[in-house]
C-alpha cells in the first residue's frame, strides 16, 4: 500500500506538470485562483474541475482507511471498548492473523485527522503505541530501539480567504504519517 501512495504522488506532480495551463494555474501560487462563495462550495467540496482533473485522493492509504476507521469507531462504542493506545504485549499465537500495524514489533494504531480547511478533510494518521520496540523473544518493550513514524507526502488542496465570504484552494504537500517502524536510538542513555 505504501509502494501505491508512493507511485500515485509520482503521477500526480508529473500528470500537474502536463496539464493545461487552467489546471496548473488553479494549483500554482502566481497563478490567479478562482474565489468561491459558499453557496457555490459548501464547507468540505471541493471544486469538482480540480478533482475530474487532478489527484485520486480516494486511492491514497490515509483517505482510503477513514470509512473502516470510522466504521470500527462506531462498533466500539457500541461495544464500549476502549482501542487500545499503550504499548502491547506481542504474542505471536494472538496476532498471526493480523494486519501489519498489529504484528509489527514497532506497533501502530490509526486516528482519523480532520480539518475543516483541507480537501479531504479526513485523513488516517499512524501514532505509534510504543517508545522503544517490542522484543521479538519477549514480547515486551525494550529501549533498545526507538519507535519512530514513517511519514508519507500527500497533495492536498487548502481552502483560503480571498475575498469576505469567499475562499479559493491552494496547492499544499503535507506529511502524513503512514506507519511506524523501529530505528537505533539517536544517543545512548
Amino acid at each position: 500500500m505504501f509502494l501505491h501512495g508512493l507511485l500515485l504522488l509520482t503521477w500526480l506532480t508529473t500528470s500537474l506538470a502536463h496539464h493545461s495551463p487552467p489546471l496548473w494555474e488553479a494549483f500554482h501560487s502566481h497563478g490567479t485562483p478562482r474565489c468561491y462563495s459558499a453557496e457555490e462550495l459548501p464547507l468540505g467540496q471541493a471544486p469538482p474541475h480540480l478533482l475530474a482533473r487532478g489527484a485520486k485522493w480516494e486511492q491514497a492509504l490515509p483517505v482510503a482507511l477513514v470509512s473502516s476507521l470510522e466504521a470500527a469507531g462506531r462498533r466500539r462504542q457500541q461495544e464500549e471498548s476502549p482501542a487500545g493506545t499503550q504499548c502491547p504485549v506481542l504474542r505471536p499465537e494472538e496476532v498471526l492473523d493480523a494486519d501489519t500495524h498489529q504484528r509489527s514489533i514497532s506497533p501502530w494504531r490509526y486516528r482519523v485527522d480532520t480539518d475543516e480547511s483541507r480537501y479531504p478533510q479526513k485523513l488516517a494518521f499512524a501514532e505509534c503505541l510504543c517508545r522503544g520496540c517490542i522484543n521479538a523473544r519477549t514480547g515486551r518493550e525494550t529501549a533498545a530501539l526507538n519507535s519512530v513514524q514513517l511519514l508519507q507526502s500527500l497533495l492536498v488542496l487548502r481552502r483560503r480567504p480571498c475575498a469576505p465570504g469567499a475562499f479559493a484552494f491552494h496547492a499544499e504537500f503535507i506529511r502524513v504519517p503512514v506507519g511506524c517502524t523501529c530505528v537505533l536510538p539517536r544517543s545512548a542513555r
